[in-house]
């Protein structure tokens, strides 16, 4: 399966100047993977992790972008964020709070790099659908913070958080967690057929 795996990070800050090698590295490993990377199609880490998915050579996986804006116009005019990074962007309309929960939503998984409030709330989102989640330790920010803050919080899902400093070991436990979410569910592309796996059965 192609998942969708989503980069939520810092859009400015120091975790932008620590980590944007390392989120790079985590957008060049997803899509390198064959995955479809989705980001909020901002600037910051989110917009390194972006660059790195789209400098894999060959054949590798998407970049999705979600706006907050309406349309390509507002994205650019208004709100001022990149485009060229992108094979497909989903102009939202939703401002940045719709976005972060749009794009959380669309997505298989959430890996947070550095981060601020904005990806506080796309991890509580997160966890919150049960989404396979990740955290790369030693980027900075809210990244560094969120095993002592889940230590105190009750929170659904914060014992099956993926912690990792590695980038590429990340993305690689990230992928392995949802091929067995999904274990039960197979798709085949060639012939559009959906079956489900059973007990006792192929």
């Amino acid at each position: 399966m192609q998942y969708q795996i989503c980069v939520s990070g810092a859009a400015s800050g120091e975790t932008v100047q620590l980590s944007h090698e390392l989120a790079f590295r985590v957008g060049r490993a997803i899509t390198g993977s064959g995955h479809i990377i989705t980001t909020g199609a901002t600037i910051g880490l989110p917009h390194y992790a972006a660059m790195g998915a789209v400098s894999v050579a060959g054949e590798r996986g998407l970049s999705v972008g979600f706006s907050p804006a309406s349309s390509l116009r507002e994205h650019v005019m208004v709100y001022k964020l990149p485009t060229k990074e992108f094979d497909y962007i989903n102009f939202t309309g939703m401002a940045y709070v719709g976005r972060d929960v749009h794009l959380v939503r669309t997505s298989d998984a959430v890996i947070t790099v550095g981060g601020r409030m904005g990806s506080l709330h796309e991890l509580s989102t997160a966890l919150e659908s049960r989404k396979v989640c990740a955290v790369l330790l030693g980027s900075g920010g809210l990244a560094n913070f969120v095993p002592e803050l889940l230590e105190n919080i009750e929170t659904p899902g914060a014992k099956t958080i993926i912690y990792e400093s590695d980038p590429e070991l990340l993305v690689q436990r990230v992928i392995e967690a949802l091929d067995a979410k999904y274990a039960d569910f197979m798709y085949d592309a060639n012939d559009c057929h959906v079956r489900t796996r059973r007990a006792g059965r192929g």
